[in-house]
C-alpha cells in the first residue's frame, strides 16, 4: 500500500466524536479521529515498514503520525530520526504515546532518553520520563543499572514539583512504574513517592489536578501486579 491508499483508508475509519475528543486533548488539523484499535487490520496489511512511516509522519496529520509510530522500524530509525520526529510531536499523545513508544523498543532508548529529559524542554521531558516507563514495563529487569535508577528516583524527588505540567505526569508514572515493574527498586520507589506527595498539575481552564503515585502504588500491591511486565510496547 501507499501513502495515498492508507490516507484513505484512515479517513474512512474517522469518527466526529474521537476527532473531537483528540483535539479537546490537545491534537490539531489535520486528523480524522481513528480508533487505535481500528488500525489493527491496516497494520497487518503493511506490518514494518520504514520508508511509509516517515511519509504518513511528515505531513503533520495526527491519526497519519500515531499509525507511522505503529508501523516504523525501531532499529532503522537513528538518533537523528528521533529527534526529528521529536520536533514534530506537538502534544503529548504525539511524544509520549508515538514517539517515546517508538524509542522504547530501540536499542538506543536509553542515551536518547536521557538526552531529553536532560533537555529542560516540556515534550522532549515527557517524551524521555515516559520512555523509562514504556522500557521498565516491557524489558527485563537486569537491562537496567539499579544506580542509575536510583539516581533518576532521586531526580523526581527533586525537580517534580517545579518541573512543566507534561513532565509532571511522566515523571509521576515513572516513580509508579518503577515501584511496580523494576522489584530491585521497589521499596526506594514507594519511599520516594511518599516523600513527593501529591503532585499538583495545572491546566488551561484554572482548575488543577493531584496526581498521587503513592497511592497508586498501593493500589498495585493490593492486586498483586508487582513484577508486572507487558509483551509488546506497541500496538
Amino acid at each position: 500500500m501507499n501513502l495515498e491508499m492508507v490516507m484513505q483508508e484512515l479517513e474512512a475509519l474517522g469518527k466526529e466524536r474521537l476527532k473531537k475528543m483528540y483535539m479537546a486533548n490537545g491534537a490539531r488539523e489535520p486528523l480524522f479521529g481513528v480508533a487505535t484499535g481500528e488500525m489493527k487490520p491496516l497494520v497487518k496489511k503493511i506490518k514494518i515498514n520504514q520508508p511509509l512511516a516517515e511519509q504518513l509522519y511528515a505531513p503533520g496529520n495526527y491519526d497519519a503520525m500515531y499509525f507511522a509510530g505503529i508501523i516504523a522500524d525501531p532499529h532503522a530509525m537513528t538518533e537523528a530520526d528521533y529527534d526529528r520526529w521529536m520536533d514534530a510531536a506537538y502534544f503529548y499523545m504525539l511524544s509520549d504515546f508515538v514517539v517515546a513508544v517508538t524509542l522504547a523498543e530501540s536499542n538506543i532508548a536509553q542515551k536518547v532518553a536521557d538526552k531529553w529529559i536532560a533537555s529542560g524542554e516540556e515534550l522532549k521531558m515527557s517524551a524521555g520520563w515516559s520512555c523509562y516507563c514504556w522500557l521498565l514495563g516491557s524489558r527485563p529487569d537486569g537491562e537496567f543499572p539499579a544506580n542509575k535508577l536510583a539516581g533518576m528516583l532521586d531526580l523526581v524527588k527533586r525537580t517534580i514539583h517545579d518541573a512543566p505540567a507534561r513532565a509532571k505526569y511522566a515523571m509521576n508514572q515513572f516513580m509508579y512504574t518503577v515501584a511496580v515493574s523494576y522489584l530491585p527498586l521497589h521499596d526506594q520507589a514507594v519511599e520516594t513517592a511518599k516523600a513527593v506527595g501529591p503532585v499538583e498539575v495545572k491546566r488551561d481552564k484554572g482548575k488543577s489536578k493531584l496526581l498521587h503515585a503513592s497511592e497508586n502504588i498501593q493500589k498495585a500491591v493490593n492486586k498483586g501486579q508487582l513484577g508486572f511486565k507487558r509483551k509488546h510496547v506497541r500496538c
